[in-house]
């Protein structure tokens, strides 16, 4: 299946634009079915040592986070192409990094603190916000384009600082995570606001990429915040 003219969500009519964004928001919340369902999996079938030896090393990390950058253009690539089977592809495919990059924090966070507990807050706090951060950009209808330079350059100190740590070997510390959370909301915010005003209605599967990303990067860094208290 393929689409060559589609109208922005902005100019669409109302019933063009509820189905957009419950097309949307069904697939952020299939993606993030996936996530669970392909995470429970690698959990139950990877052993811990191997996980430990895959990601103890520094420079291991850089080699992984350099994956997960060229992995996340390429998944980026196929949610935006012609065809349907592209676009899920390029899904399937984020997720699937997804999945792997979480694998060791949450094998930690279940070790540490022998149960699951902290996961599931994590969660619930992610989706809370998530929620919160969506439901702004809808009822108060701001446009948050502005933040798209602020994001951009905080993301590339957050890079350097990350790959900074992982040369070094220094941890970045509870602050770092708060201010990622921070720019993950940001994320949410500018990403919400574009797909009411720059995606076209058929980019749904796109544009469910890229609230989960988000979701993703806070439920991250939430993660990290509160396994810091324990």
């Amino acid at each position: 299946m393929e689409y060559q003219n589609t109208t922005l969500v902005a100019y669409a009519s109302e019933v063009q634009k509820a189905e957009f964004y419950k097309k949307t928001y069904l697939h952020v919340a299939l993606a993030i079915l996936a996530f669970i369902g392909v995470e429970t999996i690698l959990i139950n079938t990877v052993p811990s040592e191997v996980i430990g030896n895959l990601f103890s090393g520094r420079f291991i990390w850089l080699f992984i986070i350099g994956m997960f950058w060229l992995g996340s253009m390429l998944s980026s690539k196929l949610a935006f192409a012609a065809t349907r089977s592209q676009q899920y592809m390029g899904l399937a495919l984020y997720v699937l990094i997804e999945a792997l990059i979480f694998l060791p924090m949450l094998v930690i966070a279940m070790y540490y603190t022998g149960s699951t507990a902290v996961i599931t807050q994590a969660a619930i706090i992610t989706l809370f916000m998530f929620g919160g951060l969506t439901a702004v950009v809808f009822f108060t209808k701001t446009d948050f384009s502005f933040l798209r330079s602020a994001l951009i350059i905080s993301g590339f100190i957050a890079l350097g600082l990350i790959v900074a740590g992982a040369l070094f070997g220094f941890e970045l510390g509870l602050w770092f995570s708060v201010g990622m959370v921070i720019v993950a909301s940001g994320s949410i915010l500018y990403q919400t606001s574009q797909i009411k005003d720059q995606y076209g209605t058929e980019q749904y599967v796109g544009a469910a990429l890229q609230l989960f990303s988000s979701v993703m990067l806070l439920f991250w860094y939430v993660l990290r915040i509160l396994m810091s208290r324990k």
